[in-house]
């Protein structure tokens, strides 16, 4: 049987594959690529054995060594330098391939995978452009620690550096970006690099990064597969002594001690409860930290920093103490110059903005455990009564600001209908924007609800495509994404994907025909309004268009009612909620 490749497309016609020879076609079939006539064609192969052992690929190789260390989704788009892999994805039923309509939505999903699972997920494009869209949802990846692998295809070997269509200088490009960033450049390196590459990401909790020329994808591979175990070091690292002793000791003279719990946390909910509770101190979170407790518990103040409470504000002012778990601190945060003991698994974390009076070097997982049995019990019910006092002059604001009576809907109330029917153990992908202000401000967290976000890069765009990963990670839990009209458009197209892979994601878009957060900082800085509006599509219609649902509300009297229309229907939902644009 004859392989036969087409001179004007370079199509190949297998005799194999098609199961009929080429001779055996009719006069006027024409190749179904480029439509040349059968002239075109000319003899690529001699006769081959119709036994031919099939062999594996550089690319099937590298797929299933990914599969191998537990990557299990891969988000992109298909195209020249990358067909390779896509074959081999499709060859692979451990892996699952979900198509997108712009590659910066596959980079953010993948960063929110590694956020909520602490595991890699792939992101897959091409080269040049298909690689340069990754960037920002690369960067959101490395400021947050998420661990991610980015693979991209690449030009053929031999014309790396001269100059091809789609060549850039990829290496160049990701080296910032990544804690791992290789070329795959013969067939023998490919289980170890892959391998290095998740192993980095895991370990850094970053980007790991590998460029796949094109014409190596499809080479013969017989290289074996790297089992995961015994390649891999435990990741929990606790190296404290004696200082374990003195941070106990100065908790111990403290009178006011206030506890900031970060994203670094995130998981150690009731043993930082224990120690708060043993040493009777507050719990403070940062933005990123909400959920690590239930938010209701009678120790919890709220937010620190300029989307905080009023209680949290006053305590971490008054304290003598900040007990700090899994928090480098943004310049959103503004902490006073106070003692301070703070616990963080990357020493260079500790003592990065503000000078400590000790530092534990360590997972919280085990240090917050240890420091609680290593301090004395000490109680104080004037101190619960002040707590108890700020907490609910706090509360009693909120519920004062939640007007249900005026329209356009005041975001306040918004939050307060979402708070109330949102599910207990909802995953929640929070967007950057006005929404993220209030959500921060007046959301009040289950401690089995997650929140995911664009923290350190705060981009807008990531609601989307946080709560598509989530949808994925965990299809049992329901999944909202809070965003606005600003943020939702630069990848509502992605919208398509949600309902394509009939992921019932419900997205809370909060229409205040504004770019209202800048419109805020133009105010603050005392500078006109000027650009900050916005022209929209109607979003219930375009909804619907895709084919998920779209339900639009004007009136505060529905707000309920629809939200808990919306939460319970199995598809894919945008609300599109009329939102005032004011703040207060």
């Amino acid at each position: 049987m004859l392989k036969l490749r087409c001179t004007v497309c370079n199509y190949i016609y297998d005799e194999k594959n098609e199961a009929k020879k080429f001779s055996e076609l009719s006069a006027d079939w024409t190749c179904p690529v480029c439509n040349a006539s059968k002239s075109a064609f000319v003899s690529l192969t001699e006769h081959y054995d119709k036994e031919e052992k099939v062999e594996k690929t550089v690319a099937d190789v590298l797929i299933e060594q990914m599969a191998e260390w537990g990557i299990k989704y891969v988000f992109g788009i298909p195209g020249t330098s990358s067909l390779g892999l896509i074959e081999a994805i499709r060859k692979n039923s451990r892996l699952k391939y979900i198509q997108v309509r712009h590659e910066q939505v596959a980079a953010f999903m993948a960063s929110a995978y590694g956020k909520l699972v602490g595991h890699p997920a792939a992101c897959l494009t091409i080269a040049g452009p298909g690689a340069t869209n990754l960037a920002t949802g690369l960067y959101d990846a490395k400021l947050d620690h998420s661990p991610v692998l980015a693979l991209t295809g690449l030009v053929k070997r031999q014309l790396i550096g001269p100059g091809s269509f789609q060549e850039i200088d990829q290496h160049s490009f990701f080296e910032p970006i990544c804690v791992f960033n290789k070329i795959l450049m013969s067939e023998d390196q490919t289980t170890t690099l892959t391998t290095l590459a998740i192993k980095h990401a895991l370990i850094e909790r970053g980007v790991a990064h590998i460029s796949i020329p094109n014409d190596i994808q499809k080479l013969p591979c017989d290289t074996p597969i790297l089992p995961m175990e015994g390649r891999i070091t435990n990741r929990n690292t606790t190296q404290c002594g004696s200082l374990l002793t003195k941070a106990a000791s100065v908790i111990d003279e403290a009178k006011r001690p206030v506890i900031i719990s970060g994203f670094g946390a995130m998981g150690q909910g009731d043993k930082l409860l224990r120690l708060a509770q043993k040493i009777t101190a507050p719990i403070v979170t940062t933005f990123r930290g909400k959920g690590v407790i239930d938010e209701d518990n009678e120790l919890y103040v709220g937010s620190h920093g300029t989307i905080g409470s009023t209680a949290a504000a006053k305590l971490v002012r008054d304290s003598d103490l900040m007990i700090v778990v899994g928090s480098s601190f943004s310049d959103m945060t503004q902490l006073p110059a106070k003692k301070m003991i703070q616990i963080d698994i990357d020493p260079m974390m500790i003592a990065k903005t503000y000078p400590v009076e000790v530092g534990l070097w360590g997972n919280s997982a085990e240090l917050i455990p240890q420091l609680t049995d290593a301090v004395k019990k000490r109680e104080d019910q004037e101190y619960l009564a002040e707590i108890a006092k700020l907490k609910e002059a706090w509360i009693d604001l909120l519920k004062r600001e939640a007007d249900a009576s005026r329209s356009p809907i005041r975001p306040q109330y918004i939050i307060k209908v979402l708070n109330e029917k949102i599910a207990s153990d909802a995953i929640i992908s929070l967007d950057i924007g006005e929404n993220g202000w209030w959500f921060g401000r007046n959301f009040w967290m289950k401690q089995r609800q997650q929140m995911v976000m664009s923290g350190y890069l705060a981009s807008m765009g990531f609601g989307l495509p946080g709560a598509m990963a989530a949808q994925l990670a965990y299809p049992e839990r329901q999944v909202v994404c809070i965003t606005g009209d600003g943020g939702f458009s630069m990848v509502m197209g992605d919208f398509l994907t949600a309902v394509k892979y009939e992921l019932p994601i419900k997205i809370f878009l909060f229409n205040n025909k504004q770019l209202g957060m800048i419109m805020q900082e133009q105010k603050v800085e005392h500078y006109s309004n000027w650009q900050t509006d916005l022209y929209n599509c109607d979003f219930a219609q375009y909804a619907q268009s895709c084919g998920g649902t779209g339900i639009k509300i004007t009136d505060p009297a529905e707000l309920a009612g629809k939200v808990e229309e919306a939460l319970s229907l199995k598809n894919a939902v945008i609300v599109d909620i009329a939102t005032d644009p004011r703040r207060f």
